[in-house]
């Protein structure tokens, strides 16, 4: 028994006093699956480096010939070439007029994730005097549309390359008419999804991102839940009685009785909310009369509701009527509040956004990945996130150094290009960890 002891003792002696890398000689299955996560990036980033000059001729083909939102037809034609070229024969066409759908099927089984890329230009004349400077007139890819379209155009070109190491399947997404429809038209993501963008097969998650020339190139940012506000144009018309203008006593001044409603409509916000129900109410137009001595009797007006939070936003349009029922009876006057373009809350699923994490640090470095707050712009990637679960975060396109610091939606907004890279690696990365992730907890699970 004694010797026995001695033996056990002595075993156990060994074993403290091993190195520490003698020890876990046996990997385990996390270090397993953080060697290949590791092995696949460099992978990913060495496709990426080396089609830095075709990401940038890409980028500048789309910023050479923007178009605006339901006309898309060149860059949809370009977009659905390329992928053809690429290898992908799963294309479809037409999705949302001129909407690009491609679903790539990995080599091994496992789920289905999504990405979308939008592509529309916006009714903005270019002042930047680049080689590649919109030939568009009047027309400018000024909220980065290109970089978008580009940066998934090389995600599809990396992991096609793959194709056979992927547990599952992808679904790449390129999306017309993201900055909204002309009057009368339907398009944008909505139409997308009416017309079977999520199906056959459906995603269990959907990625995007958007540039941001307000943070620098190589940096990323997120925020989890709501991370954009909701979106809903109104038209407001104002009905009084025509006069002269020396005789106001016959008259009903459509233009005292919109200046009035204005007002009220601001009482909106600051008395019926509270603070922290975070919205905006914005009258953006306004037009009425003909002529200095005439009492105008028609007023209109258009703007905008955006809210954080899909609650306010179904309140809002019941006060806002309440308040001008009362506003208009009270001059004699009427009106008519009609509600248009509606985009949801982009909300990004939290649980999505914190596995999703370690992978952009990883990327990109701790002191690149960013939190963000929400913000009151919009996008339509919601009304995706709205059927599956969604993580929609921003890519730093700015460069101080270079001088690229102008806002979206401007003039002379541009994008630093060593972002089409960084872009390309961060989503390849992304979607190939959400597919490794989920394939496993299926597995498991079974």
């Amino acid at each position: 028994m004694l010797q026995r002891l001695c033996v056990i003792l002595l075993s156990v002696a060994v074993c403290f006093s091993m190195p520490a890398s003698a020890q876990t000689k046996k990997a385990s299955p996390k270090s397993v699956s953080d060697s290949v996560s590791t092995s696949r990036e460099k992978q990913i980033a060495a496709a990426a480096d080396a089609m830095r000059d075709r990401l940038v001729a890409q980028r500048r083909d789309f910023h050479m010939h923007p178009e605006l939102s339901n006309r898309e037809q060149r860059t949809s034609r370009v977009v659905a070439e390329r992928l053809k070229a690429i290898g992908f024969t799963d294309v479809r066409t037409g999705v949302g007029k001129y909407g690009v759908v491609a679903v790539l099927k990995g080599g091994k089984p496992g789920p289905v994730v999504a990405v979308r890329a939008d592509m529309d230009a916006l009714p903005i004349t270019e002042v930047n005097d680049v080689p590649y400077k919109s030939q568009n007139p009047g027309v400018k890819h000024a909220c980065g549309h290109d970089v978008h379209t580009t940066v998934e155009l090389g995600v599809a070109e990396v992991l096609f390359a793959m194709r056979e190491h992927i547990p599952g399947s992808v679904k790449f997404i390129f999306q017309p008419a993201e900055e909204g429809p002309p009057e009368g038209e339907e398009g944008g993501a909505r139409l997308m999804v009416k017309e079977g963008a999520l199906e056959n097969p459906r995603p269990q998650a959907i990625f995007g991102l958007h540039v941001n020339p307000l943070v620098e190139v190589g940096k990323l940012t997120y925020t989890p839940g709501p991370m954009m506000a909701s979106s809903d144009t109104f038209s407001l018309a104002i009905h009084g009685k025509q006069a002269h203008g020396a005789h106001p006593e016959l008259a009903v001044d459509a233009i005292v009785v919109a200046a009035q409603a204005i007002e009220a409509l601001q009482t909106i916000r600051s008395r019926r909310f509270a603070g922290t129900d975070a919205f905006v109410l914005t009258v953006g137009t306004i037009a009425g009369g003909t002529r200095n001595n005439i009492i105008t009797g028609e007023v209109m007006m258009e703007g905008t509701v955006r809210t954080l939070n899909e609650d306010v936003r179904k309140r809002v349009p019941g006060i806002m009527n309440e308040v001008l029922k009362g506003v208009t009876e009270a001059n004699g006057a009427s009106y008519d509040l009609k509600f248009r373009n509606p985009y949801s809350v982009t909300f990004n699923q939290p649980k999505l956004v914190e596995e999703t994490l370690p992978t952009m640090r990883r990327v990109v470095g701790d002191e690149n990945l960013l939190p963000a707050p929400p913000e009151m712009g919009s996008e339509d990637f919601s009304e995706f996130a709205q059927v599956v679960p969604g993580f929609y975060y921003r890519l730093g396109v700015g460069n101080k150094a270079k001088g690229i610091t102008a806002g979206v939606h401007t003039p002379d907004f541009d994008a630093d290009e060593d972002s089409l890279v960084i872009g390309v690696k961060a989503m390849s990365n992304v979607l190939l960890d959400y597919l490794e992730r989920h394939a496993t907890q299926t597995t498991t699970s079974k």
